[in-house]
């Protein structure tokens, strides 16, 4: 059988501060520059999931695209959306959130639920020109 690839696209907005406690502030500013701010700064992020497999003989998915749209929902977007990443979302604690950080922090949330298919990207858009992506590598 082939091996396919099917990607499902989400979006949510969130605010953060690049900031790293083991440095002065005047590093901090100097290195992370209005991302340092310290009331904040939002984005507007989208975040691309692709998986692998072979499509199911009894349904041609690769993974039902409505299944793979719930878990991220849920593991994702819900503690993501419209919150503070530094301060809101329990699995982003004491990390500093990049958007490197960021996407290997959403793998190791999606990976364990995802069992129909291979996990083989996550992919976060933090400007229209800016993405970051992380292979499990």
């Amino acid at each position: 059988m082939p091996t396919v690839y099917i990607t499902r696209k989400a979006h949510f907005n969130a605010a953060h501060r690049m900031h790293n406690p083991e440095q002065s502030d005047s590093w901090n500013a100097e290195t992370f520059g209005k991302c340092n701010y310290p009331n904040w700064h939002g984005h507007n992020y989208n975040i691309e999931v692709t998986l692998a497999g072979e499509p199911d003989p009894d349904t041609g998915y690769v993974m039902d695209l409505g299944r793979l749209k719930r878990i991220m929902q849920e593991a994702i977007i819900e503690p993501c959306d419209h919150r503070n990443l530094n301060l809101d979302v329990d699995f982003l604690q004491g990390i500093i959130p990049s958007a490197e950080n960021l996407v290997v922090a959403f793998w190791n949330q999606l990976e364990p639920l995802i069992t129909e298919a291979r996990l083989v990207s996550v992919r976060l858009w933090e400007t229209e020109r800016n993405a970051t992506e992380y292979r499990g590598e």
